[in-house]
């Protein structure tokens, strides 16, 4: 089974959080969120409190298949200012496994030289931050092990994209059937 660990901060974006939360974990996968902010509970963009699976300081993250890192801010850029995220960015990176950002977290990736020589895409004014990356203004880019979302708008598409990854092609159609996503893109 797939293992999924989402790092949050004080003021992520609340959908870019829960939407692949939702999506993996319907489609069985192990999602766990993670507390960078020293507290189980942390607060959203929006006020919402959310409780984290795990502190990071707990978190063991060898075995995770992806880390994601949900946008939103200041939740963006209090993940650029930890430590700990960006080490365990740069060693899953390392191994070439997958690392999702979406929104303006892909400022995180551009900050550590992840996106030198990719395509990604980000929240709009948010490019500059995408260092040595070739923008692309899509909801989704798939460039190697790394998937970039452009905000909020995107979170559907972007956690279907993960999910496809993850397992395969027909379970993420099987879920995004399941929540009508598809009859929302014929409209």
């Amino acid at each position: 089974m797939a293992k999924v660990y989402e790092f949050l901060a004080t003021g992520f974006e609340d959908i870019e959080a829960l939407i692949p939360l939702d999506i993996m974990r319907r489609a069985g996968v192990e999602f766990k969120t993670v507390s960078v902010t020293g507290s189980k509970l942390v607060e959203s963009a929006h006020g919402v409190k959310m409780e984290a699976d795990l502190l990071i300081e707990e978190a063991d993250l060898s075995d995770a298949d992806l880390l994601m890192l949900p946008g939103g801010l200041p939740g963006a850029t209090n993940l650029n200012e930890h430590s700990g995220v960006k080490e365990a960015l740069v060693r899953h990176n390392a191994n070439g496994k997958m690392i999702g950002a979406i929104c303006a977290a892909p400022m995180v990736l551009g900050g550590l030289g992840m996106l030198e020589g990719k395509r990604a895409t980000c929240y709009p004014g948010f490019e500059k931050y995408l260092d040595g990356a070739e923008y692309t203004h899509e909801l989704c880019t798939v460039d190697g092990n790394i998937t970039t979302g452009e905000g909020p708008a995107a979170a559907l598409p972007y956690a279907y994209t993960l999910l496809a990854a993850l397992t395969d092609r027909q379970t993420a159609d099987g879920i995004a059937d399941g929540m009508m996503y598809k009859h929302l893109m014929l409209k």
